[in-house]
């Protein structure tokens, strides 16, 4: 996870770990799962759960965070996409 803040906002990219470093490719979708964007501190699912609760804006992408946030109540299902088979869900709260 890497967590940026900016006065009161804080901005969490956030992703499951295997996926760091990875391009999924759909049609002409190119998602880079970039190190320099989610790369930080390895967090626990709690941890994490956590830290999007406290986040104003959150980028997360996986199975296993975006399917925990879902479970939560923090995304709703239906705003999940999914690249290459793969969960991506944002959060903003304005």
């Amino acid at each position: 996870m890497n967590l940026r803040r900016w006065g009161e906002c804080a901005l969490l990219a956030i992703c499951d770990a295997d996926l760091l470093g990875k391009i999924l490719k759909q049609g002409k979708i190119a998602f880079y799962v970039r190190e320099e964007f989610y790369k930080g501190p390895l967090v626990s699912l709690e941890e994490a759960l956590d830290l999007i609760q406290q986040s104003t804006i959150v980028n997360m992408v996986g199975r296993g965070i975006v399917g925990a946030a879902v479970k939560k109540g923090l995304v709703h299902p239906e705003a999940v996409l999914k690249i290459d088979g793969v969960p991506h869900a944002q959060i903003m709260k304005v």
